[in-house]
This record gives C-alpha cells, sequence and structure tokens, in this order.
C-alpha cells in the first residue's frame, strides 16, 4: 500500500524551483587520487562554495556560485591538512561567481547558456553541480533503470525510491555503471594503433567505475525540494589483474539545502550564448601534458629560451632534465601560434644544432600545424629530402588524426614536389592509409569519402597498367583498413577471372596482406573471403597460404576450424598443408587469453590430421608462433614466423615475422617485417648470358613443336622485395629488381659519390669533431575521461628520450701521405686512428592518474629516469703492409655513475598561479617508514584530529561516525651493494640496489612497484692500482714471436716482461732445434658407440695418410700414429718453430708491472698440428690454457685442452673423426675429460634443458657407462637423411631419419668437385647441396619427388626426361631406347647438342655432332660454365650456372640433377621437381595423371611421318572407348583426354602395353567427333578411367607416307 501511496506522490510531483525565490545551497566537492589505504599520501583538490539557484523564465533557471574556494590535497590522507588556493581562487573567481542559465524541465537539465568570457574549464564545474540535479522520476515505478545522460556520457542508471514516513522525506537512490554506457565521453590519444582484448579483460577490467547519488527530498507546494544529495564516485585503474592492486580516484559531492532568499540572481550584462548541455566538453587539457605546469606568457620568447638550454646543455653529454625539457619545447610549441613557428624556424633555420632540434621536435607537436609547416618548407625549399622524409615519417604516426589533417596528408600527396620524388610520395600515401586507420578507430562509422581517392588513383593505375602504381595504392588501402574497400581489394584477386588472373603474383599477394587490418574491424565478411580463397587449388600455393594466415587472425570460431582441417586432410598440395598444419600445430601452444578460444579450437582441429604432416622437412612451408602470456599481469608478448615455399627450395619464396605485445587488456603488433625471394636465388645462380640467347630457344622450341599441349611455366621475375610494418601499419616498402640494382650501383660509382668519399677520408687525417643529438617522443599515451565533480582526470603513460653523442676523430700516416693519394698507398703505410667517443642517453617515462587541466593539476605521478654515459678514447695503429695491428683504450673522465635508473612516485598538486607553492609528495611518506604500530590512537586524539579537518569540510564529517582508526604501515625496504674488482682492468664495479615499496601493505605487484626505486652502475678505479691504458697488439707473420712479452716452456718458465728474442734466434738458426721430449703421455679413453647394434668403424684405422716429412715420421704415420706419439715428439711447438701470429691483451700500469695475456699460434705443416698458447703476463701467475690439435689422418681430427695452473689443473680431449656405421657414411664428435670442473651436472643440466615439445620423437633411455665423455654420432643413412645419438655419462638420445633441408655432398666434399677455379668450386658445392636427383637404374625410373615406376619405353622415339619448362628454356635431356633397347641421352644446353649412349663396353660423347675421344676429356666450354668429364664408369655432365647441375649417364643407368633454382620449373618424365608428391605425375597440358605409364608417354616426342629422321614411328591420339557406357543416365562415347601412343598409318604395332587413361564422354547424339572437335578434348574433364592399349615399337610397310 505504501508504495502505491508513493507512486501517486511521484505522480504529481518532479523537483522544481519556484519562481520568486532564489534557493540557497551548500556545495562541496573533494577529488583523490591515489591508493585506496589511509596514510598514504594522496593528491587532490577541493572546492567548496554557496550555490543560488532561481527562476529566470518557463523551465530556464540561473545558478551563481558565491564564495568559491578551491583547496588543495597532497600528503598523508587524511592527517595532512588540506592547503587553501588562495590565488588560484581569486584568479578565477570572477568566472566561478558569473551567473549561468540551464533549460531544467521534469528533472532534466538541458542546454546551458553563458556568457563568452566564461572559460570550458569553468563551465564543466557548473556542470559538476547541474549533474546532482540531473532527476529522470518515472511516474509508475519506484524501481527501474535506463541510460540517463550525464556529465560522463549517456549511461546506465539505476534507481530506487522509498519513503521515511517518520520524518516525511522520500529518499532516492540512484547509482551509474560507467562501464555500460551507451555513450561514454572519453577522449583517447595514442591507442589508435591498439587492439581492445575482450578475452583478456573478462574476468578483471583494467578500468572501472560506478557514482552513486543519495538524496533526501521533501515535498512541498510546487513540486519537490532537494534538501540534501550525496554523490560518491569511484574510478579505479590496474594495469594488471584487480588482484594484484588499483590505483584510485575518489570523487565526492554534497549539495545541501540551506535557505531561500527573495533576492533574484541578476544576470551579468553580457550576451549569454549556447554553450553545450550537460555533457563534459573537452577543452585546454588535450594540449596540456600532466607533466609539468608553467605560464605562457609569451610562447616565442619561452620557446627560444628553452632552445638555448637545450643546445647549449647536450653537447659532450645528455643533461639528466633534457627529456623534461623537451617535453616542455613541445608543450610551448602546441600552445604556440603558427606564426610563432614561423618566427622560430627564421630564426634559426641557418644554425644546424637549432635547425635539428626544431625538426625532430615539430612531429611531436601532434597537430595539424605539424603538417602545414612541414609542407610550406618543403615546397619553399627549405628543407632537404632526407629531412621532410623522416619529419613525414614521425608526424603521419604522431600527429593526432582528425578531418583536417586527413585533408592535408592528401593535398601533400598530390603536391608536385611531393610527387616528383617517389620516396616523398610513397611515405604521404601510405601515412594517408595510416591516418585514416587512426581517424577511425576513435568514430563509430568512418566516413567513405576518405579512401575515395584512393580507389580513383586505382582505377586509373589499372587502366594505365602500372603495377608499382597498383602495389602502392593496395597497401594504402591496407593500411586505411577501411570496409569500402574490401570490394576494390578483391578485384585484384584471382577469384574474379582472367582480369585478375594475368596480374602479377606480387599484387595478388600485397592484396591479401592488404585485407587484414580490414579483418580487425569486419572479421566475418573476411573469413569468408578468406576461407573461399583457400579453398580455391587452383590458386598458386603462395596465396592460399596468405588466405590462410588472413584467417587465422580473424580468430576463426571452431566450426571454421574445423572445417579448414577437413580440407587439409584431402589436400594434395604439400605446402599447403604443411603451412596450415604447422600454423595450427603452434597455435595450439598459445597462451595468450587473446587466443584461448582460437588455441582450444585449432587442438581440436590438428586431433583430426595426420601427425604425418609434423614430420614433414624444413623445405615445406611452416608456420611458427610462440608466445607468453602472465594472466594475473595481463601482460605478454607474442612472434610469429611465416616460412611461405612454393618448390621446396633452400631460399624461400617469402618470410614474414612479426611481434606482438599484451598490456593491460589491450594487444598490439608491434612490429613486422617480409622479404620475398622470388627469384633472388635464380638472379644470383644463372649464367646472365642465357637470357638473350634467341638462337638456343628457337631450336629446343623446334624439338618440342610436336608436344602441342605443352604449357610453359611462367618464368620467376628477378626480383627481391621487403616491407616494415610498425604497430601494424606499413612505413615503407622496396621492390628490388634489376633497374633499381642498376641504378644503384650506378650511383654508388658515379663522380660525385666517389669525391664525396675521398673528402671524407681526406677530412679525417685533417681531424673531424661533431656533436649530435637525437631527442624522440616515444611513447604519448592518453585517456582523458571527466569526473563527476566535473573537472577531467587524465590515465597517461610519456616516454620521452634524448641520446648524444660527442665524436672526435683525428687520422694520421707514416710516412705522410703524397698529396693525390690513392689507395693503394693507404696499404703501404701505418696509420695512426685516435677516437673518442661520449654517448649519452637520458630516458623519462611518466605514468599519470588524476586530475589535468591547464590551471591546476593534482594527480598521482610514477616517474622512471634512465641516464647512462659510456665515454671512450681509442687509438688504433694498423700496418697492413707489416701485419701489425695495436688498438689501445686510453683512460677517460668517467661519471660517478655509467647507468643508473630511479623510479619513485609521487602525488603532485600544483596550481598555475602559485608555481612556487607546488607539493610532490612520496606517496610513501616518510613516516610511514617508521615501524608499524597497530595500536588505536585514543578518542582524544582521534577526535582532535578529526576536529580540526571538520571545521572546513562537511563531506568528512558525513563519514566520521563510521571512520576506521588509522593504522600506521610499514614500507618493505632493501638497500644493497654489490661489488667485483677487475685487476686487470684496474676498475671496481659496483651495483647498488635500493627500493622502498608498499609491499608490506599489501604483498601484491601494484604495491611492489609504488614507492622509490633505484639501480645504479658504478665504475672507479681501484685504490693504489693506477692504469694508464689497456692494449690489444696483434702481429702476424715472422715478427710475431718479437711481440711476446712471456716465454713460455710447458714445464717452466724463463723470461718475463721482455720480447723474447734469444728464443727466437735459436728458432731461426739452422740446427739449433731443441730436442728436447716431454715424456708425459695419457691415453684416450675408448669406448664402443653403436647405433642400430652396428659398430662405429673408423676409415683412419684402415687407409695410411701421405706425409711430406722424413721416412721415420711417414712410417709412423702410415700406421696411423696416435696424438700422443705426435706430441711426444716435440711438446710444445715454440721449441720448433717460430709463431705464425701472436695477440697481446695487457694493461699498461703505473708501476711498469706487466698484467695481461698474451695468445700466440704455432702451425707445424708438416704434421699438420696447430697449438694456442694463452698465457697470463703476471710474472707470478702461471695460469695457462692450451690447446693441441692435429689432423692424423683426412678422417679425424683430435685436439687435447688444458687449462689452469700451467695447464694441468684441468684437462679434455675432442676428437672428431668420420667413419661407417655399417655401409652408411658416420661422423663422430667426442669429448673425453679427466678433470672437469662439474662435467657430469653440466651434461644433464643441457639435457634437462631442452623443451619437451623439442624432443618429440626422441628416443630416450638410460646410459650407466660412468665413462667420463659424452659423444655425438651422425649417421648419413642418405643424401639427405641423417641418424643421431647424444651419448653423455647418464643419458643416451636417439634420433632418427632426421631430414635435412640440403643434400649433403658427401662425394664432393672430399675435393673431387669437378671445376678447377675456387669460385667454380663453391658454386658447385653450393648447386649441390640443393640439387635434386632424378635417375633409371634397370627399368625403374626415380623421379624428382622420388617417386619411382617402371617406365615401359617406346623404341626408337625421344622422350623429354627433363627440361627448363619457362620460356628461357634453359636445358632440355631427351631420352630414347634404341631398337636394341639401350639408352641413349641427349642434352641441350647454351649452344650446344651433346650425345652420351653406349658403344660396346665404352659411353661415346658427340658435342655437335662430332665425337669426343675419351682421351680428349674434360671437355670445358669455350664461354659457357659447361663441363664434360669421366666420372666413375660414365660420363657426366655438368652446368649449375645453367640450372643443369649434373647428367650422368654409364651403359646400363643415368641420372639427371637440377639446381634448387630450377625447382618447380621442370617438366618430362623426371616430374616439376617441388616436392609434391601428391600431384605427381603430369602431362604437358599440366593435367595430373593417376597413371605413371600415361604420364610417361605424354612426354614422348612424336614422329611427324615416317620420314622422321629420330626413327620414331609413333604419334599421339585420343582414342575412342570401344564400347559405349551409360553416364548420367545417358548413353555416352568417350574419348581419352590423355594421350595414347599409336602408330602412324600405314605401320603396325610388333610391341604393346596396356595403360589406365582418363576418358571424357559425351551423349552419343554429341556433335563431338574427331579431327575438329577433338582438337581440344585434352583440356576436358575426367568422366571415368579404362584401360586401353598403347604401342611400344612399330613396324611399317613401304606405303607408311
Amino acid at each position: 500500500m505504501r508504495a502505491v501511496v508513493l507512486a501517486l506522490t511521484l505522480a504529481l510531483v518532479v523537483p522544481e524551483f519556484a519562481a520568486g525565490k532564489t534557493y540557497v545551497y551548500k556545495y562541496e566537492a573533494l577529488l583523490l587520487s591515489g591508493l585506496p589505504e589511509d596514510g598514504l599520501a594522496k593528491a587532490g583538490l577541493k572546492i567548496s562554495s554557496k550555490v543560488l539557484i532561481s527562476a529566470a523564465a518557463q523551465n530556464v533557471f540561473m545558478m551563481k556560485v558565491v564564495e568559491p574556494e578551491i583547496l588543495e590535497v597532497s600528503g598523508a590522507w587524511p592527517k595532512d591538512p588540506l592547503i587553501p588556493a588562495t590565488k588560484l581562487t581569486s584568479a578565477i573567481a570572477a568566472q566561478l561567481m558569473t551567473p549561468i542559465k540551464f533549460e531544467y524541465a521534469n528533472g532534466v537539465v538541458g542546454k546551458m547558456f553563458a556568457p563568452e568570457g566564461i572559460s570550458t574549464l569553468v563551465l564543466n564545474v557548473y556542470r559538476g553541480v547541474l549533474n546532482i540535479l540531473q532527476l529522470n522520476i518515472k511516474k509508475t515505478q519506484n524501481v527501474y533503470d535506463l541510460q540517463e545522460a550525464g556529465v560522463q556520457g549517456v549511461c546506465k542508471t539505476f534507481y530506487a525510491i522509498s519513503e521515511d514516513e517518520k520524518a516525511e522525506r522520500i529518499l532516492l537512490t540512484k547509482t551509474r555503471d560507467l562501464d555500460h554506457c551507451q555513450e561514454r565521453i572519453m577522449k583517447d590519444m595514442g591507442l589508435a594503433y591498439t587492439e581492445h582484448c575482450v578475452e583478456c579483460q573478462q574476468g578483471s577490467k583494467s578500468l572501472r567505475g560506478a557514482t552513486s547519488y543519495t538524496y533526501i527530498l521533501k515535498e512541498i507546494t510546487s513540486g519537490i525540494l532537494i534538501l540534501e544529495a550525496s554523490v560518491n564516485e569511484l574510478i579505479q585503474f590496474s594495469p594488471f589483474s584487480e588482484m594484484n592492486g588499483a590505483v584510485q580516484m575518489h570523487a565526492k559531492q554534497t549539495l545541501v539545502f540551506l535557505e531561500t532568499q527573495r533576492a533574484p540572481i541578476v544576470p551579468v550584462e553580457a550576451q549569454y550564448l549556447h554553450r553545450g548541455s550537460l555533457q563534459y566538453e573537452f577543452s585546454t587539457e588535450l594540449l596540456q601534458t600532466p607533466i609539468q605546469l608553467f605560464k605562457i606568457s609569451n610562447a616565442q620568447a619561452q620557446i627560444v629560451e628553452v632552445l638555448n638550454h637545450l643546445v647549449a646543455h647536450n653537447v659532450e653529454r645528455v643533461h639528466e632534465d633534457a627529456p623534461v625539457k623537451f617535453l616542455e619545447l613541445i608543450q610551448l610549441l602546441r600552445a604556440a601560434r603558427f606564426e610563432d613557428l614561423e618566427m622560430i624556424w627564421n630564426q634559426f633555420r641557418a644554425r644546424p644544432t637549432y635547425r635539428q632540434w626544431i625538426l625532430d621536435t615539430v612531429p611531436a607537436i601532434g597537430t595539424p600545424a605539424t603538417l602545414r609547416f612541414i609542407k610550406e618548407k618543403f615546397v619553399a625549399d627549405d628543407l632537404t629530402v632526407a629531412e621532410a622524409a623522416q619529419a613525414l615519417i614521425a608526424s603521419v604516426h604522431m600527429v593526432t588524426a582528425s578531418t583536417e589533417a586527413i585533408q592535408l596528408v592528401q593535398a601533400l600527396s598530390v603536391n608536385r614536389k611531393i610527387v616528383e620524388h617517389p620516396v616523398l610520395r610513397q611515405i604521404v600515401l601510405l601515412g594517408y592509409g595510416t591516418m585514416i586507420s587512426k581517424y577511425c578507430a576513435d568514430v563509430a562509422v568512418c566516413p567513405a569519402e576518405f579512401v575515395k581517392p584512393i580507389h580513383d588513383l586505382l582505377a586509373e593505375a589499372i587502366a594505365r597498367g602500372e603495377t608499382e602504381e597498383i602495389i602502392l595504392l593496395v597497401k594504402v588501402l591496407g593500411n586505411a583498413g577501411h570496409p569500402n574497400s574490401i570490394k576494390p581489394i578483391t578485384k585484384f584477386l584471382p577469384i574474379h577471372g582472367t582480369a585478375a588472373a594475368s596480374l602479377p603474383m606480387i599484387i595478388h599477394a600485397d592484396a591479401i596482406m592488404a585485407l587484414r587490418n580490414i579483418a580487425k574491424k569486419e572479421p566475418r565478411m573476411i573469413q569468408d573471403l578468406a576461407l573461399q580463397l583457400y579453398m580455391d587449388k587452383a590458386l598458386h600455393p603462395e596465396l592460399r597460404m596468405l588466405a590462410c594466415i588472413l584467417l587465422f587472425e580473424t580468430r576463426p570460431a571452431m566450426g571454421l576450424v574445423t572445417t579448414v582441417a577437413n580440407i587439409v586432410k584431402t589436400e594434395e598440395n604439400l605446402q599447403v598443408a604443411s603451412f596450415t598444419y604447422s600454423h595450427m600445430k603452434s597455435l595450439t601452444r598459445s597462451t595468450a587469453a587473446i587466443n584461448s578460444a582460437l588455441a582450444a579450437a585449432c587442438n581440436i582441429a590438428v586431433k583430426m590430421l595426420s601427425p604425418k604432416l609434423n614430420r614433414l622437412s624444413l623445405r615445406f612451408s611452416k608456420a611458427i608462433q610462440m608466445d607468453i602470456y602472465n594472466s594475473p599481469l595481463m601482460l605478454g608478448a607474442a612472434a610469429s614466423a611465416f616460412y611461405i615455399n612454393d618448390a621446396a627450395t633452400i631460399l624461400p619464396r617469402s618470410i614474414v615475422a612479426k611481434t606482438n605485445a599484451y598490456l593491460a587488456g589491450a594487444a598490439a603488433d608491434v612490429l613486422e617485417v617480409g622479404v620475398r625471394t622470388e627469384g633472388l636465388q635464380e638472379t644470383l645462380l644463372k649464367n646472365p648470358a642465357l637470357r638473350d640467347n634467341v638462337d638456343r630457344i628457337t631450336k629446343m622450341k623446334r624439338v618440342i613443336k610436336a608436344l602441342s599441349e605443352l604449357r610453359s611455366l611462367p618464368a620467376m621475375t628477378p626480383l627481391a622485395s621487403v616491407y616494415v610494418k610498425f604497430f601494424g601499419k606499413e612505413i615503407a616498402f622496396a621492390n628490388i629488381d634489376k633497374a633499381m640494382v642498376d641504378q644503384a650501383i650506378a650511383l654508388a660509382t658515379s663522380p660525385s659519390v666517389q669525391a664525396g668519399g675521398w673528402n671524407a677520408i681526406k677530412a679525417l687525417f685533417s681531424g673531424v669533431s661533431f656533436q649530435v643529438a637525437k631527442p624522440l617522443l616515444v611513447a604519448e599515451v592518453r585517456r582523458i575521461l571527466p569526473t563527476a565533480v566535473g573537472l577531467p582526470m587524465e590515465l597517461s603513460m610519456y616516454t620521452a628520450a634524448v641520446a648524444a653523442a660527442a665524436v672526435q676523430v683525428k687520422a694520421a700516416t707514416t710516412p705522410a701521405l703524397p698529396e693525390n693519394f690513392h689507395l693503394a698507398h693507404l696499404l703501404k703505410t701505418e696509420i695512426q686512428l685516435e677516437t673518442e667517443v661520449k654517448p649519452s642517453i637520458a630516458v623519462n617515462t611518466f605514468a599519470v592518474m588524476g586530475v589535468n587541466t591547464a590551471i591546476i593539476q593534482a594527480a598521482m605521478i610514477a616517474r622512471a629516469r634512465l641516464n647512462s654515459i659510456v665515454p671512450a678514447k681509442i687509438v688504433a695503429s694498423l700496418d697492413i703492409k707489416e701485419g701489425h695491428f695495436k688498438f689501445e683504450v686510453l683512460p677517460v673522465a668517467v661519471p660517478e655513475e655509467v647507468a643508473a635508473v630511479y623510479v619513485d612516485t609521487l602525488a603532485v598538486t600544483r596550481n598555475i598561479e602559485d608555481l612556487a607553492a607546488a607539493k610532490m609528495t612520496p606517496i610513501i611518506p616518510a613516516k610511514v617508514l617508521q615501524a608499524i604500530s597497530r595500536e588505536r590512537l585514543t578518542s582524544k586524539i582521534f577526535s582532535s584530529a578529526v576536529d580540526s579537518r571538520l571545521e572546513s569540510s562537511e563531506i568528512i564529517q558525513h563519514d566520521v561516525a563510521n571512520a576506521r582508526p588509522i593504522i600506521k604501515h610499514k614500507a618493505a625496504h632493501f638497500d644493497k651493494k654489490f661489488c667485483a674488482k677487475a685487476v686487470a682492468v684496474g676498475l671496481k664495479g659496483c651495483l647498488k640496489i635500493a627500493t622502498e615499496n608498499a609491499a608490506a601493505i599489501r604483498n601484491i605487484v601494484l604495491y611492489k612497484l609504488v614507492g622509490s626505486h633505484s639501480i645504479a652502475l658504478s665504475f672507479k678505479p681501484i685504490e693504489g692500482e693506477v692504469i694508464e691504458r689497456l692494449e690489444m697488439e696483434i702481429q702476424v707473420g715472422p715478427k710475431a714471436a718479437e711481440k711476446l712479452l712471456k716465454q713460455i716452456n710447458l714445464s717452466e718458465e724463463i723470461t718475463e716482461g721482455r720480447p723474447v728474442l734469444m728464443k727466437l734466434k735459436k728458432i731461426l738458426a739452422p740446427g739449433l732445434w731443441n730436442k728436447t721430449r716431454s715424456s708425459s703421455s695419457s691415453s684416450s679413453s675408448r669406448s664402443s658407440q653403436v647405433i642400430h647394434r652396428q659398430k662405429f668403424q673408423k676409415i683412419h684405422k684402415k687407409q695410411g695418410r701421405t706425409s711430406l716429412v722424413t721416412s721415420a715420421v711417414s712410417k709412423s704415420r702410415s700406421s696411423a700414429a696416435s696424438f700422443e706419439a705426435i706430441r711426444r715428439q716435440n711438446k710444445f711447438l715454440g721449441n720448433a718453430v717460430a709463431p705464425t701470429f701472436a695477440i697481446i691483451f695487457r694493461a699498461v700500469r703505473a708501476d711498469r708491472k706487466v698484467m695481461g695475456y698474451q695468445l700466440a699460434t704455432y702451425l707445424d705443416k708438416p704434421n699438420a698440428r696447430l697449438q694456442i698458447i694463452l698465457a697470463a703476463l703476471a710474472a707470478d701467475d702461471n695460469w695457462k690454457f692450451c690447446a693441441d690439435g692435429a689432423m692424423l689422418s683426412m678422417h679425424k681430427i683430435t685436439a687435447r685442452i688444458g687449462w689452469g695452473a700451467e695447464c694441468k689443473q684441468y684437462e679434455t680431449s675432442v676428437t672428431a673423426e668420420t667413419g661407417l656405421i655399417g655401409a652408411d657414411p658416420a661422423a663422430r664428435l667426442r669429448v673425453a675429460w679427466e678433470r672437469m670442473p662439474a662435467a657430469k651436472w653440466n651434461a644433464k643440466w643441457v639435457y634437462e634443458l631442452i623443451p619437451a615439445y623439442i624432443l618429440d620423437g626422441l628416443v630416450k633411455g638410460k646410459e650407466a657407462s660412468g665413462a667420463k665423455q659424452f659423444s655425438l654420432t651422425v649417421v648419413a643413412t642418405s643424401d639427405k637423411t641423417v641418424d643421431i645419438v647424444w651419448k653423455t655419462p647418464s643419458h643416451i638420445v636417439y634420433k632418427m631419419a632426421v631430414h635435412l633441408p640440403i643434400a649433403l655432398p658427401l662425394d664432393e666434399i672430399k675435393g673431387l668437385t669437378p671445376f678447377d677455379e675456387l669460385a667454380d668450386k663453391i658454386h658447385y658445392l653450393f648447386a649441390k647441396a640443393g640439387a635434386v636427383k632424378c635417375s633409371f637404374n634397370g627399368n625403374t625410373l626415380t623421379t624428382f619427388n622420388n617417386r619411382r615406376y617402371k617406365n615401359e619405353m617406346p623404341l626408337s622415339c625421344y622422350q623429354v626426361l627433363a627440361q627448363d619448362c619457362t620460356d628461357e628454356l634453359k636445358f632440355m635431356v631427351l631420352l630414347k631406347k634404341d631398337h636394341i633397347e639401350q639408352n641413349h641421352i641427349n642434352v641441350k644446353i647454351a649452344d650446344i647438342d651433346i650425345d652420351l649412349y653406349p658403344k660396346n663396353t665404352a659411353v661415346i660423347v658427340k658435342v655437335n655432332g662430332m665425337e669426343i675421344p675419351i682421351t680428349n676429356l674434360p671437355y670445358q666450354h669455350p664461354t659457357a660454365k659447361i663441363l664434360i668429364r669421366p666420372k666413375g664408369e660414365g660420363i657426366a655432365v655438368n652446368a649449375p650456372s645453367h640450372g643443369l647441375h649434373e647428367v650422368y649417364f654409364d651403359k646400363n643407368s643415368w641420372t639427371v640433377q637440377v639446381v634448387d633454382w630450377m625447382k618447380g620449373q621442370t617438366c618430362g618424365l623426371c616430374g616439376k621437381a617441388d616436392g609434391e608428391v601428391r600431384q605427381e605425375y603430369r602431362t604437358p597440358n599440366g593435367r595430373v595423371t593417376k597413371n605413371a605409364v600415361s604420364q610417361a608417354h605424354s612426354w614422348v616426342l612424336p614422329a611427324e611421318s615416317c620420314r622422321d629422321s629420330t626413327e620414331c614411328r609413333m604419334k599421339q591420339e585420343s582414342i575412342k572407348l570401344e564400347r559405349q557406357v551409360n553416364i548420367h543416365g545417358q548413353d555416352s562415347k568417350c574419348y581419352s583426354v590423355e594421350p595414347v601412343l599409336r602408330c602412324l598409318p600405314g605401320c603396325f604395332p610388333v610391341k604393346t602395353t596396356t595403360i589406365t587413361v582418363g576418358f571424357h564422354c559425351v551423349p552419343v547424339a554429341s556433335a563431338l567427333n574427331r579431327p575438329e572437335s577433338l582438337s581440344s578434348i585434352y583440356n576436358h574433364s575426367v568422366d571415368l578411367r579404362e584401360t586401353a592399349e598403347a604401342h611400344l615399337a612399330c613396324s611399317c610397310n613401304a606405303q607408311c607416307a
């Protein structure tokens, strides 16, 4: 019943202010930011005043603030008193006390009116008061919710109304949920590149807020009177999950009715303008940084002052305040007029240092004025192209996107001077797309007219056929990411018919990649398109893999992922299958919250697929993604790499690498680099003379003209391209082709560039000194949102850095160079180069939460400062002729701290009128650092403290009844210094770490960060250890011994401290060799290594080794003498030979004590022995490192390594040898030790360190041999697979059949390469490593892709064995079987024909029809790199630079090997060499057949007539199926769509075989008949497969024509 009465009451009345009365209220507002606990410092402000309200007209009211007072809070809350901001109050009192007008009807605030002189800031304060009056009271409900307008936007608001009958009051409570707003007023800056991560914030939001309103209402005659209203708002922010703490912004308001007055509010004599509504309006806070506050009285003068400071104080080193001053300069330039900027530029443009500071700062202004300035200065020739490019790249990313900024960039893109420079035009156009994307990130609907100019340019580029222009404009649309660009982009995809299919592949690829940014806004649309592309098996595999990348970046749902898995099940292209499987497999391991659903879906999908796809070799395309994510910290990072190949070559077609970051519930693509190498490998390795040999191409086309259905493969364009993306936007790209390379070479060799180089060299001899400083605004991320009070709250992070370097370089030569010297003169002189460098950097980072306006700031600020300087002075002496190189590091003045990081958290309050009174209080005040005291304060102390504050605070008084006793907290404290001495360099390094944080209050991440922290690294000279300089001296050649300072004997030391001249005389004098032999010996441990239960057979035990030493040595070598026997002949090679080179590291001390190390290398060529001795130079230091190794045979190298005192403290031996495991070649590396520091622990640690998923497929076992050794054995089971065995004292691990990405040149690496020149040998080995082989043995043919089948060859007809199937026709290999069924090979390459065929027991070689005797081989082509040579029992033809690595032929077999860059470009019996075993049997027209013999017959070169000189009497034809079949309910006749070998007319078969071919069927009544209608039969589909008879040999009669 009471609810009904209340509803009736509310139905009659609403809040109202009666005419003729002025209502007087007491108003207070308090804003506090900081941690929630009392006792810690907080920053805030309080506004106290009286508010007068009176009616002015129907539904129009006046409001006036009287007796305003502003107080500041910066101290321990609530203990420290509030400080009145008297000067600020006086400065704005006139504005505050100026009455305003507002519309108010039915409890809803409407329009606001105020004189022009009232600032937006003051109006927002009025809005904070009016916000309390906003009441949407429903007439029929007392509990309800609605979307209500307020200061902070239109947000979900809950109402609850009740009645206090005794007090005759109506109680109304409303709560506004700031997390669920229909229209939230908020301004983000610097967040356009981030992606909101919904999944990251499902359980914990970074930003939360709510406001509660409590009203006490009294019913009066004219309506309802608001007696009292209180507002309590809490906004909290945490960069981590909420369980790890949050910083709060607490706002309180009270409005208490005092009285009514009869005197009305009199408006001022000024025009009242419409100034908006109740919703907050942004003003100067958008340009005001919260880091500092200062008055701008004369912007131009203040800019000059700051510039002078920056230039003057950042010369030798960066001033520690440089980043703050740089931010101050940015603030001043933002506040200055454009005319002021012009005047500053005109004043300083001729002064290089000032000019550079201005150009580095202008982009950071971030307003359209930046773009306008750059445009005007470049057009006026005030900026160079390099300066303009640098400024434009920075400006595009720093300027806040707006309609004006977009229009300015568009105008720049068509400016004549910009268009004249392609680099600038590319930067501007890419920036135009980026600017559109940034603008659209802040608006609900992005205007389509922004991208229309690009669409128009794209249409023009298509009409003109300008590939480069199309690529650029497609990338621009990709940067823009506008959904309206989907249709224009898809026009470039081959799914839209022949027009798009004829475009270059790179356009297709770029078009797919351009859809990625659109996918972030319209994932569903892009998913449909990406799946369509992926499913189209007619597309190039690369495009399908790019579509796969695109699809998974949309984070598809489970159904779509499983659809992809089903496609992969039947996928014939292994490149696509491998890429998709690896992509899904890597996503299953993702821990990032944003990928949680996708990872789960991929986990299911991968289980549906065969694990065999995981075992494909590295030649197949792969996608790898790795990430790390910490959910409590909401922090993570990810890296992904996409390796895309299309023909299983060594060099992939393209590689894309990308990094991502996750922070505070947002995700961002940080950096992405993509490289395409299409055609690059071919361009580098192919013989350039092949390109224009028209005669060769004509001759080969004449040979294959009989294959009328032959379709040439597209030749790779010699092209490489690279692009760079920053935050998902492409900032630069380059397509590298031959023309660009030629242009770069021409530029580098131009006289002007060479003259510049010589001038630079000459300048060095005169001495060069320069200073450079580079400022950078690394980050400016801001979120500004209004509070209930009407003042803005800001969350922001700024990072500013300034780096500087002072460089002095001077060169001199001995003897002096002539006036006009050449490079050869430098090689014959000693060059002294003295360099002094003083690099330094200062970085400041600020994180802010609080109030930020142009007149007052009250915020919690975390400040991190990094300062570092590392000076160095180096003197180098280079004597190339004598082989002497000396480097000296001279002492320099080192600051007290080389690098230091300081972090502190402060509560800052300051106002523009009294900057001297600014207060910065540490969040953890000094008193908090005292011991914990949890004693309750006595009621007397507590009451007096409260009373002292209540005199000026009714808000606090409201909370006194429920106030908690104040608890004192103790700060967590840590202060430690770690020092270490480096006596060798005379320095003592110390690392000091100190921290005071709030972890004692709450042991969570945020509280650990709050407080004061410091890390400082310092270096100081050690007292009493004066080091004059550090030296490194290198001597190569016969003078190396003269540089050694300490004579070494492995048993004892002789002398030290001076060059070893006496020892040198003994070495160089004949007959004076020291014959002393060391009697020490040790036996190397031997253990049997078993793989596949077979023993490692040592080849060097079976084979002797030739030697050029004495007969005694030869005798010992021939029996494979042990390494110890060789060492016993001369333990220390320094007794017999001079060192080949020496290196001295030493510190030159003031007391002339020798300190440092010397390294000497000795080479005993007759014994193939190398010895390295590293020894300490100090007289009392016998530490040495000794490495002694020898090549015992061509198959074994062994070394003994010792170190410590006299090289005897620790000792180990290393042996590398080759041998056999069964019949397979093997290599073994064995390390054994007698004394090794923690060797067993190290081996176990290495074994356990390998991640489990990497060890997938390994066979693990325990090994309890106890031997102090480990070994690694690799067995080459084939040239592309190896078995690996890793054995330690405690474990043994096997990995079988490891596929290698390249072939092992097992024969050629032994020195059997056919070419003589070193470059040709290297080229040959590279070609061999990547070559693929097709072979024939007996009657079995093995294709390039390792598929085997029996080749039933027709007699006397050539078949295309392998050829270059591109239009270049670089080579062709033909095969035929003669009438006695012997194989003949014909190789067409360059301008020669090579015939290979057996005759009796030999192989005959003919070149262009002329026989070459075997005795005249090898035959070298006079101009091309073609070699014909004997090999084994046959003949080999090598031409790797022509794409044909080797053709080998003997009586019983043959092999054809093509180089890596020809993969995917061959055709013939041997296949395409692309690794696609599921698409192996291709006919000349590209059809994949199911029958190997049918495919082989399709590559026969048929005869034209019986007079054909090849003696081939066969042709290929489509045959008719002898019987009728019923297809789809119709009687049909069928014709083969695969050619069948038949004898020529007039001939009859004498040998046949049965093959299976595909038939295409048509209704019996169809007009399809031969030969006219059957001309295109080979292009028809296959309806059924049947067996048919093929002819293999024919006999012809005299009538054969």
